[in-house]
């Protein structure tokens, strides 16, 4: 493989040895904690309590009188870390930068993975993309300086396996700008997806508050064999929960189990929790983890988990989960989800005739391998087993096969090895370490509409987390079926889509050839090499204040913020702007691929607000209709409205906001005039982002209400200024609704805003009110 050269030394730090007093969390403290809470609440408790009370502001503050915690008392916690990634860290900085503060209160990295293209190669990719994305990552490089945080550069490697590798660490507690920062549980830390106003939150030491979630325990016996994966464990899970079945959760993994099961491989579990709509996931404290925090050069943190193994990083003998799942890993088996979500669970010995049921594509276009769910070591070694099989049977890839490393760590150790020139060897396109086409940074060349290239219906077999539709190429037709990196693998050789590598063979000249079950290593052998040095950040940068932050006025990348008008004092007079019919994710809301680039450019990214949303009235995708019947795309309407001073609310089915941590998706209906989400329900970051950019967040008292309602009714809120006042958090809001033929109805509504998030609401967003009280306090 072509090496990744560094290609301006204005985006690289000088490498420094770890500091390991920066990652092991405050034990001390923690435990102390700890004592607090079992006076308190005096029951087991769970490890998710263990570690998510015990960074509680003041236990006796949340919990002294409250018999039932889980799912009802909002908790106010001081995170030990943040991680930000390129996309969201831009939206995150610029609205710290408007605090004034010096520096952040917790340590903060950030990560430069999501604007990488992938096309050609990890060298040609990463050229390329530092070229067209300079502005952004200059941006991002000196807020790091100015405010004293760790910048990992493009190609360094995706947010949650540097954080894996480097940062994550038993017991503690971390908040991430992105939906799959659970990963870290693999580590058993609790790591929380979030968008950038919670980031801020942590940054300024300004108490995060959530709703202590409830917990689902899955006890885990026997182990994996054969062909079954870490990966296959959680595709398994996700069927038996769907996409809702985790919100409000935290999915805590118990039982002996545990135990069988690799560090990384517990990543890739937590990682796809996000899937179900878990707040997050965790393991507990394993040989497997101590094991990786050695060979990650985290000795100290490791010993200093040994101490706490018992007390601290176990749950209590006799816990009481709020709902529990046994799972026998000896009978899982190969799994195949998808296509268009998750949850849409296989297995692969019956895959072959769900093909048929549903008239999907019998053979393979492509297939790929990586994402932060899929790019460990471990991964790397399976994969390379199963081609070097593949090859010594003179067998041929009958499709392309594109793999991207997690980090920089990865690719160095894996090259060292041998295992890229196995992937070579079986014509793989080796790409960049960065998310790429998991994300929809893909420059798909097999499929090109606009180069006579018609898209039809087509398969792609990922080992990546998510599948809505036209994320990975933005083509509604091509299908992403999620699998375990092996099975991706194996299947590229066999035109039929159906063949299952552990049961059916290939023809050859030499008669059928059989896959064996893969075997890989879950650590390397010869320890992790660090490779290119100069992507490591300092192990303490100190926030320098004379770096100077700047945001031409001129650029179509990044705006400064302006602050949103507080709310007003009085009920709101409102429109329908559209009706959402169906699953609507944050890619329907905010869509990346190549809107990404807007990232930090509020006014240009609210062009794509809603634009893959489908209109219930007319079946239309992005389509929405004026008073007098015009025909508008939904933003072009939005903007309209907002220009005449007429502010809006959008009409929503169930697990709205779904995905993605993508604070986008609730920045930009605010910056368009809109006030309020009224749906069946909602995702839980993206309700949360919603609150903290002062949109008032609704569900139906009644789902059967939904249909009453039209695109362009009048709704006048009843119960707003009790919310605000000194009814608060118990107020009843109710809507009356004014059809365009005059008929009025009322109503009911239910919401869950906090005291804090009803201040929110008042100040006009989360930050308003932080930068006033950072005002108040002299900064």
């Amino acid at each position: 493989m072509q090496r990744v050269t560094r290609l301006s030394r204005a985006l690289a730090t000088h490498a420094r040895v770890p500091d390991n007093s920066r990652v092991a969390p405050p034990y001390a403290h923690l435990t102390d904690n700890l004592k607090q809470v079992r006076r308190i609440l005096d029951r087991p408790l769970a490890l998710a309590e263990k570690i998510l009370y015990s960074h509680l502001v003041s236990p006796e503050e949340s919990l002294s009188g409250q018999r039932d915690v889980r799912g009802n008392v909002y908790l106010k916690l001081h995170p030990d870390r943040v991680a930000m990634q390129d996309a969201s860290a831009q939206m995150a900085l610029l609205q710290f930068l408007t605090c004034g503060l010096p520096t952040s209160a917790v340590p903060a990295s950030v990560h430069c993975d999501h604007l990488i293209v992938g096309h050609k190669g990890a060298a040609t990719d990463l050229e390329a993309s530092i070229d067209d994305n300079r502005e952004i990552f200059d941006f991002l490089e000196s807020a790091a300086r100015k405010y004293g945080l760790q910048f990992w550069g493009p190609g360094s490697g995706i947010i949650h396996q540097i954080v894996l590798e480097n940062y994550a660490a038993p017991g503690g507690m971390m908040l991430g700008t992105d939906s799959h920062t659970p990963n870290a549980g693999g580590l058993g830390m609790i790591a929380i997806g979030v968008g950038g106003a919670d980031a801020v939150d942590a940054m300024t030491r300004t108490p995060w508050e959530l709703k202590a979630p409830k917990i689902i325990g899955v006890r885990l016996t026997g182990s994996l064999n054969a062909w079954a994966s870490p990966k296959d464990l959680i595709l398994h899970l996700a069927g038996l929960l769907t996409v809702r079945g985790g919100t409000g959760h935290i999915i805590e993994y118990f039982g002996p189990g545990t135990e069988t099961i690799s560090c990384t491989g517990m990543a890739t579990i937590c990682n796809m929790g996000a899937e179900v709509g878990a707040t997050t996931s965790l393991f507990p404290y394993s040989g497997s983890m101590r094991e990786y925090l050695r060979a990650t050069r985290r000795e100290s943190v490791a010993a200093e988990a040994d101490q706490h193994a018992h007390e601290y990083l176990s749950a209590d003998a006799n816990t009481t989960y709020d709902h529990t799942i046994e799972i026998n890993l000896d009978e899982i088996e190969p799994c195949v989800n998808g296509p268009f979500t998750p949850d849409l669970s296989t297995p692969l010995a019956s895959f072959g005739q769900a093909i048929d049921a549903n008239g999907w594509p019998k053979t393979l276009s492509v297939g790929l391998i990586g994402s932060c769910t899929n790019s460990s070591y471990e991964d790397m070694s399976r994969v390379s087993d199963v081609l070097r099989q593949a090859s010594a049977a003179g067998l041929k890839p009958k499709t392309p096969l594109l793999v991207t490393p997690g980090s920089e760590q990865i690719r160095a150790t894996i090259e060292r090895d041998g295992l890229t020139s196995i992937l070579e060897s079986a014509g793989a396109t080796v790409l960049a370490n960065a998310c790429g086409p998991c994300i929809g940074q893909w420059q798909r060349t097999d499929v090109s509409p606009e180069k006579g290239q018609p898209v039809e219906d087509n398969a792609i077999l990922t080992s990546f987390n998510r599948n809505f539709k036209a994320r990975n190429d933005g083509n509604a037709k091509t299908m992403n079926f999620l699998a375990a990196p092996e099975i991706v693998a194996a299947k590229i050789f066999s035109e039929d889509l159906a063949f299952n590598p552990a049961t059916d063979s290939i023809p050859t000249p030499n008669g059928p050839f059989s896959f064996v079950a893969p075997r890989g290593d879950q650590l390397p052998r010869a320890g992790f090499e660090i490779g290119d040095a100069s992507y490591l950040p300092e192990a303490c940068p100190q926030p320098d204040s004379s770096v100077d932050i700047k945001v031409s006025p001129s650029s179509d990348r990044l705006e400064l913020l302006k602050p949103f008008a507080p709310f007003a004092g009085q009920e709101l007079d409102l429109r329908i702007v559209v009706k959402v019919q169906g699953k609507c994710t944050t890619d329907h809301i905010s869509a990346a691929g190549p809107w990404l680039k807007y990232k930090g450019h509020l006014s240009n990214i609210c062009k794509n607000t809603l634009i893959g949303a489908v209109n219930s009235e007319t079946g239309e995708t992005n389509k929405a209709y004026d008073v007098d019947g015009s025909q508008y795309t939904i933003p072009e309407l939005m903007e309209a409205w907002r220009d005449r001073g007429q502010e809006w609310l959008v009409v929503a089915e169930h697990n709205y906001g779904e995905g993605s941590a993508r604070e986008h998706a609730a920045l930009q209906p605010r910056a368009l005039a809109g006030r309020i989400i009224l749906a069946k329900s909602f995702a839980r970051i993206h309700e949360t982002n919603l609150k903290k950019q002062g949109v008032l967040p609704l569900t139906f008292a009644n789902e059967a209400d939904y249909e009453k309602l039209s695109a362009c009714d009048r709704v006048r809120t009843l119960g707003l200024l009790d919310l605000v006042g000194s009814a608060g958090s118990t107020a009843q809001i109710k809507l009356e609704v004014t059809s365009k033929d005059g008929t009025t109805l009322v109503i009911p509504t239910m919401h869950t805003m906090s005291k804090d998030q009803i201040d929110f609401f008042r100040a006009g967003s989360a930050l308003n009110l932080i930068a006033s009280r950072a005002d108040r306090s002299g900064r």
